[in-house]
């Protein structure tokens, strides 16, 4: 079974202009903890994630020291959350995005979102244009069907 055969063709999707905090209520509303960000021309430029939000919330040295050593200072994170609307997404999406074509198989989809702890997968054309996406789900149902 190939991506196209499942894939999701009504992409929701993000700007790389809007701010940070309307991303993160679109992904609140949405229930979900991620989107592509999607240029004008319709081409895949990062995605932004829950993940994105809490790395910039939380402390830098977090990254540095590799361990949760984090004195809580409630002040320093509200005023970060309140700072979300003066960041653009393109300042805290990841721009290396990992992507399929409709082409790819399934057990090759499933390999790739492992391997690279994406829990979706962006689905795009030659030109780099979106055209679906694939989650874990997507593939879980496909292959229990099969």
């Amino acid at each position: 079974m190939k991506v196209k055969e499942i894939m999701s063709k009504q992409v929701k999707s993000l700007s790389p202009d809007m701010s940070a905090r309307e991303a993160f209520d679109v992904l609140s509303e949405m229930e979900i903890s991620g989107l592509p960000v999607i240029d004008k021309e319709g081409k895949l430029v990062g995605m932004f994630t829950e993940k994105d939000v809490l790395s910039h919330i939380l402390p830098s040295y977090i990254q540095k020291v590799g361990k949760f050593i984090y004195e809580q200072n409630p002040k320093s994170t509200k005023k970060k959350i309140e700072g979300l609307s003066d960041i653009t997404v393109s300042k805290l999406m990841r721009k290396e995005v990992v992507v399929v074509d409709e082409d790819t198989t399934l057990c090759e989809v499933a390999r790739t979102m492992l391997t690279q702890q994406a829990r979706r997968v962006p689905v795009v054309d030659k030109q780099g244009h979106v055209i679906g996406i694939v989650a874990r789900c997507d593939i879980l149902k496909a292959m229990a069907k099969e």
